[in-house]
């Protein structure tokens, strides 16, 4: 009989954890560059700690080497031809500095850099613990006016303001639940 307790209660747990992972806010983001065509998406997933960013990206421009990539505080990407401004600052409610390796920062939209190969080709998987979809940890991505994942042609140096020396806006992505 108390083997049969055990797998029961086994079997609740599971069911129970299955039931949490499949509320837990998720979100999408399709990236364009600045001439407004597809290069490939994010995928977010909220956890207890923070949100998670899937990329997968074909032909980002800017060259081999490693560019910043930032939440930014609209969900608006409709100006590719001028460098995706309608995306706004980084997500920093709290107003606190750009850089992780600022004494009074990170804001809650930084990121570590991505890393793109010769072809612009990018695979990555990034964490923040400063911003969810539903502001249960940290900013609020998904607020009234939405949230962009917005890449930069160059490096973050994590600690020039306002964005690391990143230098131009080439790739941006509206932030969309699912």
């Amino acid at each position: 009989m108390r083997g049969a307790f055990t797998i029961a209660a086994i079997l609740g747990a599971a069911a129970a954890g299955a039931a949490a992972a499949a509320e837990r806010p998720a979100a999408s983001a399709s990236l364009i560059n600045t001439e407004g065509e597809p290069i490939g998406t994010a995928e977010l997933h909220q956890g207890p700690e923070g949100t998670l960013v899937r990329l997968e990206l074909d032909g980002l421009a800017g060259g081999e080497g490693f560019h910043a990539i930032h939440i930014h505080q609209r969900g608006d990407c409709s100006d590719p031809g001028e460098g995706f401004q309608a995306s706004g600052g980084h997500l920093n409610p709290q107003g606190r500095q750009h850089g992780l390796l600022n004494s009074q920062g990170p804001d809650a939209g930084d990121f570590a850099n991505i890393y793109a190969d010769a072809r612009g080709r990018v695979r990555a998987e990034l964490f923040t613990p400063w911003a969810s979809l539903d502001g249960a940890v940290g900013a609020r991505i998904r607020d009234s006016d939405g949230a962009a994942l917005v890449i930069h042609e160059g490096p973050d140096d994590h600690e020039s303001q306002p964005i690391g020396g990143a230098g131009a806006r080439i790739a941006c992505g509206v932030i969309e639940g699912r």
